[in-house]
């Protein structure tokens, strides 16, 4: 893998600041890309699934940007989102012409808000998005219409590209729910199994390594597909 560096930096949303970190190599300057990451409802950007992602996205020659947002309220999770976005593409260091806006869990329903808005404004900026373990309803409430209000953005998504990376045994996203949803959505998407993983992706009998490895193949090959397309 190649070596990589990681820059922290404040980005500012309102009146406060985000932390983040950007990752890259030593050939940033010719780099067109960017894949934006954030965490869940509980963790930080150093959860070591975004960090190991991180890492994978860079040596796979583009930028990756990761940030903290604690807050619950996804509204505003969607604003610290989209600061991130605009400090990106202001960003006198880089010239990007293509995002992918990723997260994991609630962070992923952050990101796909923010693309359905992107669109809806007539910004072109998102080439794609990845979500980790989105949670489509509360634990086990399968039979609630919660899947139904979670999987709005996705479904008014007109033509980015989705990839969802999703755990058989996940108790917040049944296989028989998100399989139907990807069959009723007006955007391409895609779905990569992670046999036996629960909602933190974690596999009985597994490492986390392996199991982080074929998260970062699944999701830099599908990135790299969009960007070949």
């Amino acid at each position: 893998m190649a070596e990589c560096s990681e820059e922290k930096v404040k980005i500012p949303v309102g009146e406060k600041r985000l932390d983040a970190v950007i990752t890259f190599t030593d050939k940033v300057s010719d780099v067109r890309t960017a894949v934006v990451l954030t965490h869940g409802a509980g963790g930080d950007m150093n959860f070591r699934h975004l960090v190991s992602l991180a890492r994978a996205v860079a040596a796979s020659g583009h930028i990756c940007v990761r940030f903290t947002c604690k807050s619950l309220n996804l509204p505003y999770r969607v604003k610290a989102y989209g600061a991130v976005v605009t400090y990106l593409k202001s960003h006198g260091r880089f010239t990007l012409t293509k995002l992918f806006l990723g997260g994991r869990s609630m962070g992923a329903r952050a990101a796909v808000s923010l693309a359905r808005q992107l669109s809806e404004e007539g910004d072109e900026c998102v080439w794609g998005v990845v979500c980790v373990s989105f949670p489509l309803h509360p634990p086990a409430q399968t039979h609630t219409h919660t899947h139904q209000e979670r999987s709005q953005d996705l479904r008014a998504l007109s033509h980015q590209p989705v990839l969802f990376i999703s755990g058989t045994a996940d108790n917040m996203c049944e296989r028989k729910l998100l399989e139907e949803l990807v069959q009723d959505m007006q955007a391409p998407a895609a779905v990569r199994w992670i046999e036996g993983g629960g909602h933190g992706l974690a596999v009985k009998g597994r490492p986390e390594e392996a199991v982080l490895e074929e998260v970062n193949t699944h999701i830099t090959e599908w990135i790299q597909q969009q960007l070949s397309d």
